[in-house]
């Protein structure tokens, strides 16, 4: 294949790329003419990556007035990265959990939320437990302030300023960014009390393969947290670097 065939070749994976994250962003459905001004192409160019892009059910044309959606094809190929990921992760969170006798966590970020996708349960006879497909808020967790911190500020504020007008919270966007700064400096993020009383945590961001951000976190009784919270930040920050290598 020549170099100007290579060229076009990457630059059309690029803007189909682009594409994807614009309907990504928005769940209803786009029509030609938002995409193309979202990704500042031209409507015809983005009408054709969109017609290749149906043809693999990459995406979809619903509705009355075709609003294109991403496709089946995109749900499937996330549900087997995710799965791969847990899989991945499983034997990290399982030594994480028996090196500081307490709950460990793996979540990921889905639209304004932190998805729970597996735990291993602590050790202890009074532990913090959550089920698998719960849903935590970003601002006031652990794992939701080590993925925001991971963010370029400018979407983390977005974010952060839609959930606190969501929940009728009032908040100082440059305290809390300078939370983050200090999160992504020291590279663990901190709940003392804030999403639950009486359970403090931990987490660690990082990102998949695909660019999606996940989180480990220790949750813990706070009434054991002083003690064991020199233990956990070695351990989780050993762990995720582990993960972090093996996801390359």
């Amino acid at each position: 294949m020549a170099d100007g065939d290579t060229r076009q070749g990457i630059q059309v994976i690029s803007r189909a790329a682009a594409i994807l994250r614009a309907l990504r962003e928005d769940t209803s459905g786009l029509s030609l003419g938002q995409i193309a001004e979202r990704v500042d192409l031209p409507r015809s160019t983005v009408q054709r990556i969109v017609g290749a892009l149906q043809a693999e059910r990459l995406v979809i044309a619903t509705g009355g007035d075709g609003s294109i959606r991403l496709g089946p094809e995109i749900t499937a190929l996330s549900e087997a990265a995710r799965y791969s990921v847990v899989e991945m992760c499983r034997l990290h969170l399982v030594e994480l959990s028996q090196r500081v006798t307490e709950t460990v966590d793996l979540s990921v970020l889905r639209g304004s939320g932190m998805i729970f996708l597996d735990q291993v349960p602590g050790t202890h006879r009074l532990r913090t437990v959550s089920a698998i497909g719960d849903v935590f808020p970003l601002t006031t967790t652990a794992n939701g302030r080590a993925v925001l911190a991971a963010m370029e500020r400018a979407q983390a504020e977005e974010i952060v300023r839609a959930e606190w007008a969501r929940r009728g919270i009032g908040g100082e966007w440059a305290a809390f960014a300078a939370m983050l700064d200090a999160v992504a400096s020291g590279g663990l993020a901190y709940d003392r009390d804030e999403h639950t009383p009486g359970i403090s945590a931990i987490g660690a961001a990082f990102a998949d393969s695909a660019g999606e951000l996940h989180a480990v976190s220790v949750p813990i009784p706070s009434s054991r947290f002083r003690e064991k919270k020199t233990a956990v930040e070695k351990a989780l920050t050993a762990t995720v670097r582990e993960i972090r290598s093996r996801l390359g």
